[in-house]
């Protein structure tokens, strides 16, 4: 049935790319891997949020979960009221997802807490921050990622992979949400067969 390898195929995908989620979050909250930036609040305040961990992570895992599990389900109405649920479920997903997606793409624009150079000695801040007179070129300008920032080492590289890689799975799990969406409402509409349906040939 269509609906129901397709719920498969959606659920099984979503494993991965939770899991990439909650690795690449987790690690955003540990520059040069020590925690002691954590505990002193000079970490990123888009990393400190963990949508990697209970949006595009938790939540998704368990739409995953969910997605895989009623692929199995047999009968008309039980089929249809499942459809119904996972409609539900996969709304829920695409949001999480989805605000996920946007506070990667909000910390990677900001740029990253660290330790940096003013006219008044070295502070904690956000340097590479767009204002008025500047905006996010720093993306497209590498020799600003080591030139600026004292603490943590290293850490413009760090946000700049860590964000872009939390952004693209979640934007995919938003992607693989709505296909699902639509999915689902197709097998509450049509049923779980309508794939089997077949022209019989006409008997002379």
């Amino acid at each position: 049935m269509c609906v129901s390898r397709c719920l498969r195929c959606v659920g099984v995908s979503l494993v991965p790319l939770a899991t990439v989620c909650i690795l690449s979050n987790i690690l955003l909250l540990f520059p040069e891997l020590k925690i002691h930036f954590l505990l002193d609040g000079h970490v990123t305040r888009e990393a400190t949020w963990v949508p990697g961990l209970w949006g595009s992570g938790l939540l998704v895992l368990l739409g995953a979960r969910a997605f895989v599990r009623s692929s199995k389900t047999r009968g008309c109405c039980a089929f249809r009221s499942e459809m119904l649920c996972q409609v539900t479920y996969s709304c829920v997903c695409l949001l999480a997802a989805g605000m996920c997606c946007l506070v990667s793409a909000t910390g990677l624009v900001q740029g990253p807490l660290c330790l940096y150079n003013t006219s008044s000695g070295s502070t904690w801040g956000v340097p590479l921050k767009p204002t008025a007179d500047q905006d996010a070129g720093y993306l497209y300008n590498s020799s600003l990622w080591s030139g600026v920032c004292l603490e943590p080492r290293g850490v413009v590289q760090w946000n700049v992979v860590l964000f872009s890689v939390l952004g693209g799975a979640s934007g995919l799990q938003v992607v693989l949400c709505g296909a699902n969406i639509l999915n689902s409402l197709l097998g509450l509409i049509l049923g779980q067969g309508f794939c089997n349906n077949k022209v019989s040939p006409v008997s002379a």
